[in-house]
């Protein structure tokens, strides 16, 4: 059983999202840490990108905020081997195309693997041209995660059963209520868990959510942490994640 599959086999899994640099790598770092201790089990770290079309307004601003602080692929590399030898839980990185085309596909992979990240999120990369990035990771042992929607009708069952590490549920604006049938669908094929990927800020949220996935990712509430308490952030995440793993045992 690898890292990622060993992550869902206490129960519900939760997934605490942060992005790289808002307000500085030091204090990401820290977020991570105490996101960790208090029970995350999975730490998706959001790579900067100039124009993060697939986010809403908060991340997108928090993209905006790592880039104007000078943050860099391999400074995040190098920040994720000092994290690698003191944090157990898995680190799965949250990307764009272009930031991994311009850092070289296969110097990208081998990147991830030398800094113990076991999971790719290419967000802006449809299904049917996945192959070209998830070939080179898959050489180097990181899976590249993929998405489905509501609007993946149709589409489900093939995206499903070929889902790598785990398999994301996310839905759109005004699609929230198609996501079960979604879930449902795709795990009657799906070989990995399935993930809800949603904005839950409070225990009671992450308990409405509470069905068939296999875990829960909280996609904004970190990064308004981060963005309400800056420095200060790693004690508010920490409390955040453990209020959040509690309300899913």
């Amino acid at each position: 059983m690898n890292n990622l599959a060993a992550a869902f086999a206490g129960g519900k899994a939760f997934i605490a999202f942060i992005i790289c640099g808002d307000p500085d790598l030091e204090t990401s770092a820290a977020c991570v840490r105490a996101a960790a201790e208090n029970g995350a089990d999975i730490i998706e770290l959001g790579v900067p990108f100039s124009d993060p079309t697939s986010e809403g307004p908060e991340v997108q601003s928090a993209n905006v905020r790592a880039l104007r602080g000078g943050v860099t692929v391999d400074q995040i590399f190098a920040m994720l081997k000092n994290l690698r030898a003191e944090v157990a839980a898995p680190f799965v990185l949250r990307a764009y195309a272009n930031v991994v085309f311009s850092y070289g596909i296969e110097r990208f992979a081998a990147a991830c693997a030398e800094a113990g990240v076991l999971g790719l999120v290419l967000t802006d990369v449809p299904f049917e041209e996945k192959e070209e990035f998830a070939a080179p990771c898959r050489a180097c042992g990181v899976s590249l995660i993929s998405v489905v929607t509501p609007a993946s009708r149709g589409r489900i069952g093939r995206i499903a059963r070929e889902a790598e590490g785990f398999l994301y549920a996310a839905a759109g604006r005004g699609e929230e209520g198609g996501l079960s049938s979604v879930i449902e669908e795709a795990k009657k094929v799906c070989p990995v868990p399935c993930v809800v990927w949603a904005d839950i800020a409070a225990p009671a949220g992450a308990k409405a959510l509470c069905g068939a996935e296999d875990g829960i990712a909280a996609d904004t509430q970190p990064v308004r942490i981060a963005a309400k308490y800056g420095k200060q952030a790693p004690a508010h995440i920490g409390a955040f994640v453990k209020e959040i793993k509690a309300a899913l045992r």
